[in-house]
């Protein structure tokens, strides 16, 4: 029985269907690949037994440390005080950050096991500052383990991994805040509307973000979560950011439907908070387990390398800011004060849903006035004297019709310099167009939203080819440089993708003639050198239509840069 040999820890009652052992009654399967496909669609799921099987033999193959503590350390640790009743009033380490033991099947009485365990880890484990979802995992791997012993022994290998470019449990404050960043990013990429929804109700977006761990490991029922933990032991940390994304996307569309398209009320991110934890402890109701991961899967261009190198930008962003132990978090909002923010093109509610836009390792930013032509006069030369140096800018433009729109542009003007007189494009995926008025859109990357343009492969034929020229066209006889690597942001960079067409990552150019936003078949921007006069038209790197008149004049234009607000 199941029972006497992996549940000891489970109270069987609150088991449901998962009580029942049926289906495979082995695994016998030594192709990764095979394994993987095997855990997303459930082999193990209806044998209890089976899966903790599969659940020690996944944890046994993780490389780890060279000293990695195992079940012999925690009975010589705890001595006789294993065969003593453990008790919950044990309180926690201060690095799970007030996350409980979630109890989901298990006995009352195992909590306390589980506290035992965490705490012992923490003996073993001094370097570990920030971690948690520690005492989710434990409580998991709990209900698959024989003893305490054997729990303690799976956690710590997971904690201990060392495989390049793998990563189970965030250890730190620095890895963990950036994790919340990187799904700030990926929310605003992947799930926009849900993103949109958020940054239209909450008053402070990131504090809802930095929840969003837990969702998965913490708040998701036990049904759903264990297959979660299927599929995560064998892929990795990739698949939390999956499924949280596809948490939101079913949050926005309850939202949606409850609302019946009225407009939100904006709420402290308190509420919001307590609202998403609501519906994923209650998402039983409406989506099963495999819907979940369905959903999960169906994000496409998604990948652990554009994870990692987003993750280790915005770990370096954190570092720079001095942000490496858990403090106060200054967000967004406070950085946009309408006391002192002052611009002529946008009030201050308009920017703060711009900045909602921007990468999240610039979220601790505050915006900079970098040139205005009501001060600077209508000069394209003397707007590059003012840009250049600054990374990334954001264009901002009133037409005389009283239109505005702008960009995001992720890379130093100065960088136009690399053409010579030709114009070159340059920039990265992470530039976007938009307009404000006279109704608010956003235009990304159309990689982004048509994924099949592109895959995340380099091939040699790329390489060659990186600096070659574009065809002539009405407005795009343009050279595309080589960059080195690492001169570009590392995440979205075109380098990254395996593109059909050059004309999908024309993102910037400029030189003492015109100043370019977007290329292939038109332009999304295009200024002359006295800021006077302007084009908008559809482009093949956004996407977008016009994005005011298509011809137009300029009233002002506004560029601004990004002031590490903690240096203030």
């Amino acid at each position: 029985m199941a029972e006497e040999e992996y549940g000891s820890f489970v109270d069987w009652n609150q088991m449901g269907d998962l009580a029942k052992s049926s289906g495979p009654t082995k695994v016998d399967c030594k192709d990764l690949k095979e394994f993987k496909q095997m855990a997303r669609q459930g082999y193990w799921a209806k044998n209890h037994k089976l899966r903790a099987q599969v659940y020690q033999q996944l944890i046994k193959a993780i490389p780890c440390r060279t000293v990695t503590p195992d079940a012999e350390v925690y009975r010589d640790i705890m001595g006789n005080a294993a065969t003593k009743k453990p008790s919950s009033n044990i309180p926690l380490p201060d690095f799970v950050d007030d996350n409980p033991v979630p109890r989901y099947c298990l006995k009352a009485e195992a909590v306390a096991s589980a506290h035992q365990i965490i705490n012992c880890l923490a003996g073993q484990f001094p370097d570990i500052s920030h971690c948690p979802s520690l005492p989710a995992i434990t409580s998991l791997l709990l209900h698959y383990s024989k003893d305490e012993a054997q729990c303690f022994e799976h956690v710590s290998r997971m904690l201990a991994c060392n495989e390049p470019g793998k990563r189970l449990l965030d250890q730190t404050f620095l890895a963990y805040e950036s994790s919340c960043m990187t799904f700030g990013d990926l929310a605003n990429k992947y799930c926009a509307p849900a993103h949109k929804l958020i940054v239209a109700t909450a008053q402070d977006v990131l504090e809802v973000y930095s929840d969003w761990q837990r969702w998965v490991l913490g708040d998701l029922p036990f049904s759903h979560v264990v297959r979660i933990l299927d599929v995560y032991l064998v892929e990795g940390y990739k698949i939390l950011f999956r499924v949280a994304i596809a948490l939101l996307k079913f949050y926005r569309k309850s939202k949606a439907g409850a609302q019946g398209g009225q407009a939100s009320q904006q709420q402290e991110s308190g509420k919001i908070r307590a609202d998403i934890q609501a519906f994923v402890k209650g998402i039983a109701s409406t989506v099963t387990p495999d819907k979940l991961l369905e959903k999960a899967f169906s994000i496409r261009l998604f990948s652990r390398k554009e994870i990692t190198l987003l993750q280790l930008t915005n770990e370096k962003s954190l570092q720079q800011k001095g942000i490496t132990v858990k403090q106060k978090r200054r967000n967004v909002q406070l950085a946009l004060n309408p006391d002192t923010f002052s611009s002529e093109i946008v009030s201050a509610k308009e920017m703060r849903d711009i900045w909602s836009w921007i990468p999240e390792r610039f979220a601790l930013c505050q915006p900079q006035l970098l040139f205005t032509t009501s001060t600077h006069g209508c000069s394209l030369n003397r707007f590059y004297s003012h840009c250049e140096g600054y990374e990334p800018t954001l264009l901002l433009i009133r037409t005389t019709d009283g239109d505005v729109c702008g960009a995001f542009l992720s890379t130093d003007w100065e960088e136009r310099k690399r053409g010579g007189n030709k114009l070159s494009f340059f920039g990265t995926g992470e530039c976007f167009v938009f307009r404000l008025k006279p109704e608010i859109e956003r235009y990304e990357w159309v990689v982004i939203r048509h994924p099949e343009l592109a895959s995340s492969i380099k091939t040699q034929e790329q390489e060659d080819g990186a600096a070659s020229e574009i065809p002539n066209s009405d407005n795009n006889g343009l050279a595309q440089p080589e960059k080195p690597l690492g001169d570009l942001s590392p995440f979205l960079s075109a380098r990254h993708f395996n593109l059909n067409s050059k004309n999908t990552s024309m993102f910037m150019a400029g030189n003492f003639d015109s100043l370019i936003i977007g290329g292939g078949e038109g332009n999304a921007l295009y200024i002359d050198s006295e800021l006077n006069h302007g084009r908008t038209g559809r482009c093949t790197t956004f996407d977008n239509p016009p994005l005011c008149a298509e011809t137009f004049q300029v009233s002002l234009l506004e560029s601004w840069g990004f002031e590490d607000a903690m240096s203030n």
